[in-house]
């Protein structure tokens, strides 16, 4: 009977991290086929916003958790950091992609451990020693991350796969995307995982302070959809802009707000409470491959070999960086459990079980 628990606890958490990975690239896809039907980053920005904001609001208080910290101004001053902080990242991303493609988003996205650890080092959060082999892999890793991104930005190479040749199976699209507006998306996307990384660490601070997920996913997006107003609204001043039609548009609007920003932190926070968080992170790569099939396939999107390679040589740095933690974090966890009469030397412990003579 454990057995079958402990199996179906497995399929459980192993089929919710598939789907978030799987509704995270419809995101980004479903953005860029809106963009390609006239969408401005700027309206969905700000719509994803609010529609997450009040979906939200009133999860709070049907789920709302017990013994929570009152919401002082400096604790709604730090949710407002966290909220800026996610539009900067979300708002030079998207820009990113709309000049490059999803499968570049996904790919860039696993230079994002390798700029956290990198930030954690410089603010003390992440223990690093240059004589220890662990902390040689973990810095190696990070170097192969983002020698992959520069591949991805930089070289794009031929094409192996272009259905564009194909009229009957190709999407509406805009023609092909030129050299400089790829360099400049992948320029934009990187500082776009950049600037998440900075949120990722003041948000794994200000939840210690307030550990109420859903209060704290809603006040996220409530302030990050305030600090998006003072940026989108003067870049779209005509009214008709802000009308959106009931196609792809508003679907992706919806999307990102029910899902994206919604939803999919909440199941999220749960796979990291159930299985944590390298079981999680294993998964992130899995995105590219995602993004590249859907991109494919509903985007009409040509698969470059510079963006394939580029991929892979992330994916290898970043599994160095996760396999040096996973063994950091077990080396830590073996000292802290072992009590201290176990590391006593085997001749003192005969010594004492030994009758008197």
């Amino acid at each position: 009977m454990m057995i079958e628990k402990s199996l179906l606890k497995e399929a459980l958490a192993f089929a919710v991290m598939i789907t978030v990975e799987c509704t995270n690239v419809g995101q980004t896809t479903i953005y860029k086929a809106a963009v390609t039907a006239g969408l401005s980053h700027n309206v969905f920005i700000v719509y994803s916003y609010a529609t997450s904001a009040l979906v939200l609001l009133p999860l709070c208080f049907c789920f709302r958790t017990k013994g929570l910290p009152p919401l002082t101004p400096i604790l709604l001053a730090k949710f407002f950091c966290i909220g800026a902080l996610g539009f900067g990242a979300q708002y030079v991303g998207y820009i990113g992609i709309e000049y490059s493609s999803p499968t570049l988003g996904s790919a860039m996205s696993n230079i994002s451990p390798a700029a956290t650890f990198f930030l954690a080092v410089l603010l003390r959060m992440e223990t690093l020693k240059i004589r220890s082999w662990i902390s040689q892999v973990k810095i190696v890793g990070t170097l192969v991350s983002i020698l992959g991104a520069i591949v991805v930005v930089m070289v794009k190479g031929p094409v192996l796969f272009d259905p564009h040749h194909d009229e009957h199976t190709k999407m509406a699209i805009q023609g092909r995307t030129a050299e400089s507006d790829w360099i400049f998306g992948g320029g934009m996307l990187a500082l776009s995982y950049l600037i998440g990384s900075i949120w990722y660490i003041c948000q794994a601070v200000f939840v210690r302070e307030y550990p109420g997920e859903l209060v704290v996913v809603f006040f996220f997006n409530l302030f990050a959809c305030i600090s998006s107003l003072p940026f989108c609204l003067p870049s779209e001043r005509n009214p008709t802009v802000w009308r959106v039609p009931t196609d792809v548009r508003l679907w992706s609007i919806l999307y990102s707000g029910v899902i994206g920003t919604g939803f999919g932190v909440v199941v999220h926070t749960w796979a990291l409470n159930v299985k944590g968080p390298v079981y999680v992170s294993l998964f992130r790569p899995l995105s590219i491959a995602i993004t590249a099939v859907f991109g494919v396939l509903l985007l009409g999107d040509s698969l470059y070999l510079g963006c394939v390679i580029g991929s892979i040589v992330i994916s290898i740095g970043f599994y160095m960086m996760v396999w040096g933690k996973a063994i950091e974090k077990t080396e830590d966890e073996f000292e802290v459990e072992t009590p201290p009469d176990e590391q006593t030397p085997l001749l003192s412990n005969k010594e004492q079980s030994s009758p008197p003579v």
